[in-house]
């Protein structure tokens, strides 16, 4: 410390300390800034350089998905059903769409189904080898849905360079996708076509199979939807869908159940000839009317016409549909018995085919006691005999019967591929049986059986039958022996008029029928009038083609 003249005291020293220690600081914090920047620097250019190198090329590139082509979906003869427009992958939208194009929309909708976008639960249990991705659509019913791993292909991807304003500059690259394939259906599209035209008007469903191999050749419901219209999502028209009180989604062919009828007669015909309850020779007396108690059971000939069939056996039974002779036949199986033989021929469960079925119901004197608490009565077992009452059955389910009596014996799994393996098993029943059966399904379409839209079937020109024997000589027509059995069954609403049932096959001449058909109109009428015609046109349609 120093004293000046003028008596002030001066602190040199430690001023000069201090200065040094704030430059110190000044510069300590300079090399902790400089290092810390540094490593910063290291991070960004050599730690994370190839994570900010990333996500600049992505600020100029952009990844767009290539939706894959479906697969297509063809008929038998290789016409194609379903198909899908071409890509424009010169497009740089953020997907690459690839719409699906339906053919005769309407007649297919039912057999085929529609897409829609998948959902959570479809992206969580996807089990296809080309996984499911957000905004993909995937196959909701029908063979869209059955077939969706093999229809289903691997999308591709192109890569493209943006410009600054993140406009397109260019392509990079394209990894083009991989197509579906192809599904070849064992279904006659001209034949479906066909079909819908004759019941579009109509609560009906056509259901058609080859008898040997459970190949289904025909599956129409109407009234129908367009599956165009999911695929473009057309959301107001879906919705009409969803609210319309004809359900037009719901398939008449799988999903609906209904009493059966009198077609359900070869069933108590088969169950009664097999159990040894009645023989070749059995007969019955018609009275035209048969009581219970204190109710009466008549045969349809004496209610409509007041007339009767005197002594009945079980050809003649089938051929005019005598109730008599199966309220009788009904009784001596009793109500286990007809269940037992309808379950042997695939009534009451479900076909396990593929798409949604309704199983039908069998009732028994069990199953009356536990759903609706009321004991089972002889009148219960009467109706039971010829299709009414309780029991409920598919069309799905009752053309697997008439195959079995068309290919003697084998009810086969209905089978949606062509050449597809049959899946097949031999019902417990004689070739005698099955012979007395066909013997009454031909009398049934014969001049005197119930069939009248069929007698005298076949393809050419023949007027009338005056100049039938004529015309089949000269070859101008030509005759096809079919089998058939018709139904007319009452809706639960008894104000409404009764379904309509009419089913077939043939030729019968043939060791190997090429065709079963079941066609079902809801409260029509009188299963001869108005579902006999139908099966009718189909058969020439299908007869009167050249392969």
């Amino acid at each position: 410390m120093t004293k000046g003249s003028s008596g002030n005291i001066g602190f040199y020293k430690e001023n000069n300390f201090s200065e040094k220690i704030l430059l110190m600081i000044y510069f300590g914090a300079v090399f902790v800034i400089l290092i810390m920047l540094f490593l910063r620097l290291f991070q960004l250019t050599i730690v994370k350089g190839n994570y900010y190198q990333n996500l600049a090329d992505k600020n100029r590139t952009k990844e767009l998905i290539i939706e894959a082509k479906r697969g297509k979906i063809i008929d038998r003869k290789g016409i194609t059903i379903v198909a899908n427009r071409e890509t424009n992958t010169d497009t740089n939208q953020e997907r690459i769409i690839s719409v699906r194009e339906y053919f005769s929309p309407e007649s297919i909708a039912h057999l085929i189904g529609y897409r829609q976008l998948a959902d959570a639960h479809d992206l969580k249990n996807d089990n296809c080898l080309n996984k499911l991705r957000i905004g993909d659509k995937v196959g909701k019913k029908g063979v869209e849905k059955l077939f969706e791993c093999d229809l289903r292909g691997k999308s591709g991807k192109k890569l493209i360079e943006l410009t600054s304003q993140g406009s397109y500059k260019k392509t990079l690259s394209i990894i083009q996708p991989e197509d579906g394939k192809t599904i070849q259906l064992a279904l006659d599209f001209e034949l479906q076509k066909k079909a819908y035209e004759l019941i579009k008007d109509k609560k009906a469903a056509v259901i058609a199979t080859r008898p040997q191999t459970g190949e289904i050749l025909l599956f129409v419901s109407s009234p129908s939807f367009n599956p165009q219209e999911f695929e473009n999502v057309d959301n107001e028209q879906i919705n009409k869908y969803l609210h319309d009180e004809n359900k037009p989604l719901f398939s008449r062919v799988s999903e609906a159940a209904y009493p059966p009828g009198s077609i359900f007669k070869i069933i108590l015909a088969a169950g009664a000839l097999e159990e040894k309850k009645i023989t070749p020779e059995t007969t019955f007396e018609d009275n035209g009317v048969l009581k219970a108690g204190p109710l009466s059971f008549g045969n349809w000939y004496f209610l409509q016409y007041g007339r009767t069939e005197g002594l009945v056996d079980i050809v003649k039974a089938i051929r005019r549909s005598n109730d008599i002779f199966f309220y009788q036949v009904g009784n001596l199986l009793g109500d286990q018995g007809i269940k037992k033989w309808a379950e042997i021929f695939g009534y009451g469960k479900p076909t396990d085919f593929g798409l949604e079925e309704a199983e039908g119901i069998l009732p028994s004197a069990f199953w009356k006691e536990e759903t609706l608490k009321e004991r089972w009565y002889l009148g219960d077992t009467y109706n039971y005999a010829i299709g009414q009452g309780y029991t409920l059955v598919t069309p799905l389910q009752t053309v697997m019967t008439t195959s079995a009596i068309a290919n003697n014996g084998y009810l086969c799994q209905p089978k949606f591929l062509k050449n597809e393996t049959p899946t097949c098993h031999k019902l417990p029943i004689s070739q005698k049986t099955l012979d007395l059966i066909k013997e009454g399904m031909i009398e049934a379409c014969a001049p005197g059986g119930t069939g009248w839209p069929l007698f005298q079937f076949g393809i050419g020109s023949a007027t009338n039958s005056a100049n039938l024997t004529e015309a089949t000589a000269s070859g101008r027509f030509q005759l096809i022996p079919v089998a058939c059995k018709t139904g007319t069954a009452e809706s639960q609403s008894k104000s409404s008029n009764p379904h309509a049932w009419f089913t077939a096959f043939a030729p019968v001449t043939s060791a190997s029928p090429e065709i079963a058909i079941t066609v079902l109109l809801e409260e029509a009428g009188q299963g001869s009038d108005v579902a006999g015609p139908i099966v009718r046109d189909i058969l020439k349609e299908y007869f009167g083609r050249v392969e």
